[in-house]
């Protein structure tokens, strides 16, 4: 069935207190996207930011990121004041997340909401609920907190290694603290279910992110460390990235610790199954970042200064997707079949059944190969103009070579008249595949600044664009929902 839908992650949204966040103006996004005729919502990872602040280095799988969490819900609810939060510098820009800042100030407000909350029964119910992951998350968080944010492979050799005095004893000590971490995730989960609820009810279906890797300094390594490849004292052998290629000649270093997918594959891919299925209940689609990776990875040793030393070694393969499929029948997945595509990686894509993506920038740059041109798409497929991972559309035509971008062009069809972005939205839009998701930089024509991730750098231009709220405007509904309408992708005709 023909669909459409809009990526913009929650931290994007508009709103006070420094970042997007699930309150009011999500609510407002998903009556946007429902006038604008769509039916999906795109977002990143929900969990922690880590390094870089990226959402695809999160210290937890199964945790919620507290930054998201609505403080206009917490004072509604009498859990804070409006002067305990109002006079606080949230940010520098509205137009811009600011991290440091929410780093230093969101968890000192949580707190004060904490000493506020009186429990009962949904809380405790929460706890049992969740009673897998919930107990050492909130053990990571407050021994995070006890060491100064030092990672968990510096701490005492006790808490390191996971030794069950230290770990009972430091229990106790911090019992307060595992509480409250525990509140934040309540909130947080509370807070989503209604969000996540109310687009269910619109018509809206959320795509969430699954990132294949976890960092070393995650509560997932430190509590299952047998499932990478560690060594004796719990230091990788081996590291995740990607071998060089035309547009990095070191590669890309990304330093996860990698799977020790023989383990895994041993019980079923259980570690997988249960990590799948909690994004199950988040999200409707579960997009499988770097896909690729289960078919054969990059792997580098650990301590290599780039990317260059590594080597591929074959991944779980078919067996990785037969055991989720078998595991998780009903759970709908994309895989982020992007990068290095061998006819191996493309084999396991078309065998697993899961729509690949494929990306309207690709299409004309001689360095990818041609079968992100819409003319070769199948039906099960999505097609994007960008990801987050990308220029936005304005910025590739301003920036591209003039031999791809006259192709684009002759290609597409474009001209002034219409907007070189809005005929590549067209463009997208009139394909084949089955689902069609556009950036909401695109729907703005908005340039450089708007881009939301610069793959391999860390700076403060990545993850921290921010829409005005004057942008959702009737007008801009009103276009999307005619381009969706003439295309056959409404969500009111499915």
């Amino acid at each position: 069935m023909r669909s459409s839908g809009i990526l913009m992650h929650i931290t994007s949204l508009p709103g006070p207190y420094g970042v997007g966040t699930m309150g009011k103006q999500a609510f407002a996004f998903v009556d946007f996207l429902k006038e604008a005729g769509q039916s999906m919502w795109q977002i990143l990872p929900l969990t922690p930011t880590g390094y870089g602040d990226s959402p695809y280095q999160s210290c937890s799988t199964y945790a919620g990121n507290h930054y998201l969490i609505d403080l206009e819900s917490l004072i509604e609810e009498g859990l804070l004041k409006k002067e305990e939060v109002e006079p606080i510098d949230w940010c520098w820009s509205d137009t811009k997340a600011d991290f440091g800042r929410l780093y230093n100030n969101r968890l000192k407000v949580l707190r004060i909401a904490y000493s506020r909350f009186q429990g009962g029964n949904e809380f405790e119910l929460f706890m049992e609920d969740n009673e897998s992951w919930l107990p050492d998350f909130a053990l990571f968080m407050a021994l995070k907190s006890k060491y100064a944010g030092s990672p968990w492979y510096n701490w005492e050799e006790g808490l390191k290694m996971r030794r069950s005095d230290a770990m009972e004893a430091v229990r106790e000590e911090l019992a307060d603290e595992l509480r409250f971490y525990s509140f934040v995730q309540y909130l947080f989960h509370k807070q989503w279910s209604a969000l996540r609820a109310y687009a269910n009810k619109n018509g809206i279906s959320i795509i969430g992110d699954v990132p294949i890797y976890v960092p070393l300094d995650s509560v997932e390594v430190w509590s299952n460390p047998e499932m990478f490849q560690l060594d004796e004292t719990l230091t990788p052998k081996v590291i995740a990235g990607c071998p060089p290629d035309a547009f990095s000649a070191d590669g890309q270093l990304w330093g996860n610790p990698i799977y020790d997918w023989e383990k895994m594959k041993g019980d079923g891919f259980q570690w997988w199954i249960k990590r799948l299925g909690a994004a199950g209940e988040w999200y409707d689609i579960v997009r499988m970042d770097h896909f690729r990776g289960l078919e054969a990875y990059w792997s580098v040793p650990y301590g290599a200064a780039t990317a260059k030393t590594g080597h591929w070694v074959k991944g779980p393969d078919m067996a990785f997707v037969e055991a989720v499929k078998n595991g998780l029948p009903e759970l709908k997945m994309i895989a982020e079949d992007l990068g290095f595509l061998t006819q191996e990686v493309l084999d396991l894509r078309d065998n697993s059944g899961f729509p690949g993506m494929k990306v309207l920038e690709f299409a004309f740059d001689s360095r990818e190969p041609s079968e992100y041109l819409p003319h070769v798409y199948p039906r099960n497929s999505v097609v994007y103009t960008g990801t987050h991972d990308n220029m936005t559309m304005r910025q590739w035509f301003e920036t591209a070579d003039p031999e791809a971008k006259a192709y684009a062009i002759e290609y597409m069809g474009l001209t002034e008249a219409e907007g070189l972005v809005q005929g590549t939205i067209r463009t997208a839009m009139s394909s084949v595949s089955d689902m069609c998701i556009i950036q909401m930089p695109d729907w703005l024509n908005l340039g450089a600044h708007a881009r939301m991730n610069f793959p391999g750098t860390l700076s403060d231009a990545n993850w921290t664009w921010r829409a005005e709220k004057s942008m959702f405007s009737k007008d801009l509904a009103k276009k999307i929902y005619n381009l969706t309408r003439l295309y056959g992708r409404l969500a009111e005709e499915k």
